[in-house]
């Protein structure tokens, strides 16, 4: 059944305006844990050199769910007197026929005001979108022909690249931090080339629409200093859809926690993670509350990572570290 929807959005996307949007963040339920993959003011927190990568596979048992798999690696600098953030940021998703790509390189600019700083980001990059034409069946019907001999849609693999562009802003407190963000700015617009490197003949256009995001997240000390609650919450839309989700994780010992989320109308969320040594380990599971839990067992997400302190030299006299890891 989700084949056939697939080829129906399809056909209505030939029929209509060959142009169709497109959607290419990941919906990460431990969006906390990676705040500059949906802000790039946030790179280079703290005072170490940071990887990590992770995987969702969302909705398992629908054939065609979106599969992703994503990466960032960011660090701060010193020069001219300043506070400075840079880094790099990739995502990879699989969803039905298409896939998407995007990379970006970032730089943030960190003002200080007392304890705190005021960062600035942007990110420039590439979206890079496939579809698999080869894969595509079009049911039997009076209103269409066979199998392959829609001349509106690619029976070939095309695919297409295009210029993107985000922008954020990210206070950081050392007991909360508050960012807002906006991803594909240019509003990338992606005209498919076929596997030879031609242009396609009928114009098959897609578009990535801007993303909005409001992210804002924070440290709870309790009377024993071993444990702390940390709340966080994520806001975006694209002024169409609108999404919210809410999370809250108990820490003990800067080492384990285990936590609950809640996306609205979408799913709950449970997590655990712990981290010793420089490495940093999360898992979280998606139940669905709407429709989808008809089809689906869940969605599932991990990701690891791995710091590595920095000498700032001896000027950097105030450490900021991520409220993640307070």
């Amino acid at each position: 059944m989700r084949r056939y929807i697939l080829h129906i959005i399809l056909l209505i996307a030939c029929i209509a305006p060959m142009k169709m949007q497109a959607q290419s963040d990941i919906q990460l339920s431990q969006y906390w844990a990676v705040p500059s993959y949906y802000n790039a003011a946030a790179a280079g927190q703290g005072d170490k050199l940071n990887f990590m990568v992770g995987t969702r596979q969302q909705w398992v048992g629908i054939e065609g769910a979106p599969s992703s798999f994503w990466g960032r690696a960011d660090m701060p600098l010193r020069f001219l007197g300043g506070h400075h953030g840079v880094g790099i940021a990739f995502s990879s998703t699989n969803e039905g026929l298409f896939s998407n790509m995007v990379f970006g390189a970032q730089y943030a600019y960190k003002l200080k005001i007392k304890k705190s700083f005021l960062c600035f980001g942007v990110q420039l990059g590439m979206v890079d979108q496939k579809f698999d034409g080869t894969k595509v069946e079009i049911p039997s019907s009076d209103h269409h022909t066979p199998p392959g001999e829609d001349e509106d849609i690619p029976t070939t693999e095309v695919s297409g690249m295009a210029f993107d562009a985000a922008f954020g802003l990210y206070y950081m407190h050392p007991r909360f931090y508050v960012g807002l963000s906006a991803t594909h700015l240019t509003e990338p617009t992606i005209r498919y080339d076929d596997s030879s490197g031609s242009a396609s003949e009928n114009g098959f256009e897609f578009f990535v629409p801007r993303q909005f995001y409001f992210m804002a997240g924070g440290n709870i000390p309790l009377k024993n200093p071993l444990y702390e609650i940390q709340p966080s919450v994520m806001v975006s839309t694209d002024l169409n859809v609108f999404t919210a989700e809410a999370t809250v994780r108990l820490r003990y010992n800067k080492f384990f926690w285990g936590g609950l989320g809640y996306r609205w109308n979408d799913a709950v969320s449970i997590m655990i993670g712990g981290e010793f040594k420089g490495f940093i380990l999360g898992y979280s599971y998606d139940l669905p509350v709407s429709a989808v839990l008809k089809a689906s067992s869940g969605s599932h997400e991990v990701f690891v990572g791995y710091s590595m302190k920095l000498d700032l030299s001896d000027k950097n006299k105030t450490k900021h570290k991520s409220i993640r890891i307070l």
